[in-house]
């Protein structure tokens, strides 16, 4: 949808690593107008995975290329530009802007920066102390990716998570059915069945 010069979404997901792309995926899946943006910094791009459940020894941007293109295909939208700015407005909607001066609406957002803190800090997030090596600091959550602004979700290694793609991406769909459930007021469960 489009307001006059702002890009409206249900949910913007910021960051489009394994954790991000994952909860993107879930998110349109559902049937939810979810718009990725990403500032192309994902850790995973400089990654080679031998351990993720599923899938052959893969590069991490070949990843990365496969969990976008199953976001797509259940109608996600992906835009790369850098976040600057996420603004709660004390109200029903959450604005985010860019470093190009666009600015995008949706209702939620969750953030899935990887390693990166310093947007969720702008915003008044609480950190605490990473416990993965080279991870500094995390947001605080309730454990299912809820931040103390309810209109601010965080997932993947952000959320304090360990940085193997395949637990960030897991927890980024769990995020994603979390917001999902709170969002339908019921319990969100996606399974997809073998027809004969």
């Amino acid at each position: 949808m489009m307001k006059v010069g702002v890009l409206v979404a249900e949910v913007i997901v910021i960051g489009a690593g394994p954790a991000g792309s994952s909860a993107a995926l879930f998110l349109a899946k559902a049937g939810k107008e979810t718009l990725v943006l990403d500032g192309n910094a994902s850790m995973t791009k400089r990654a080679w995975i031998e351990n993720h459940y599923g899938a052959k020894d893969i590069s991490g941007p070949d990843l990365l290329k496969i969990g976008r293109e199953q976001a797509q295909k259940a109608g996600a939208k992906f835009i790369e530009e850098k976040v600057t700015v996420v603004d709660t407005n004390g109200g029903s909607k959450v604005t985010v802007k860019t470093e190009s001066g666009r600015s995008y609406e949706a209702s939620h957002v969750i953030l899935a920066t990887g390693a990166l803190t310093e947007l969720a800090a702008s915003i008044g997030l609480e950190l605490k102390e990473g416990r993965e090596p080279r991870i500094k600091a995390v947001v605080e959550t309730d454990g299912y990716g809820r931040t103390s602004n309810p209109r601010i979700w965080v997932a993947g290694t952000l959320a304090g998570v360990s940085v193997h793609t395949i637990i960030t991406a897991g927890d980024g769909a769990r995020v994603a059915i979390e917001l999902l459930s709170e969002l339908n007021g019921e319990r969100y469960v996606d399974h997809d069945v073998l027809k004969s």
